[in-house]
């Protein structure tokens, strides 16, 4: 369903950003991100000279590798379009990121890392994005394993709290997703898991 019918209006900006997840054949997982940014208009740049319609003002890859608890093995940002020629020297400062973890509190440590003058703030901002890719990633891939290593035991799932529960609408514990995914975690089935043997059989 697209939006509705804008006012009347002009092109003026373009940013692109591509994410990627790739599963590798040690195990990591590589997210990569691609940003670019772009006019409709040509316009002088003290740095580059005239900047053409359509050529990138800002054209930078970053690349994190990450196990299967989120820790960041290594990361690789080079920046091949910016504004100024200096730009590129906060590239190598994002290798600083290995060894954090991604999830609670990763903005903060990130920024603490290569925050102001230290990063570059599209480089920092697309890591948001590529935590959340991250997790897009590499959940199926711990799914998996953890059901083929139970079905190799011979055990079932076990009983526990489904981590997307609660995140977002459609897995609302009173959601019809939640009560047709996992009925025992809808609000539906916790009241009948709450209830008494006795309560139960009335």
């Amino acid at each position: 369903m697209p939006l509705s019918a804008p006012a009347p209006r002009k092109l003026e900006h373009l940013r692109d950003i591509t994410l990627r997840g790739y599963a590798r054949e040690d195990g990591l997982v590589d997210i990569e991100a691609h940003l670019v940014d772009t006019k409709t208009y040509g316009f002088p740049s003290e740095h580059r000279g005239d900047v053409k319609p359509g050529e990138p003002l800002h054209g930078m890859w970053i690349r994190m590798t990450v196990d299967e608890d989120m820790l960041i093995h290594s990361c690789e940002a080079v920046s091949d379009h910016t504004p100024f020629a200096v730009c590129v020297d906060a590239a190598p400062n994002f290798s600083r990121l290995a060894g954090l973890t991604v999830g609670a509190g990763f903005n903060r440590a990130v920024n603490e890392r290569v925050g102001g003058v230290a990063g570059c703030t599209h480089l920092r901002e697309v890591l948001a994005q590529m935590a959340t890719v991250a997790f897009q990633t590499m959940w199926p891939l711990r799914r998996r394993k953890m059901d083929e290593a139970r079905a190799a035991a011979g055990e079932g799932r076990p009983a526990e709290r489904p981590a997307l529960l609660g995140t977002c609408h459609a897995y609302a514990p009173d959601s019809p997703v939640v009560r047709k995914r996992w009925p025992e975690w809808s609000d539906l089935g916790q009241a009948a898991r709450s209830k008494t043997p006795s309560e139960a059989a009335s």
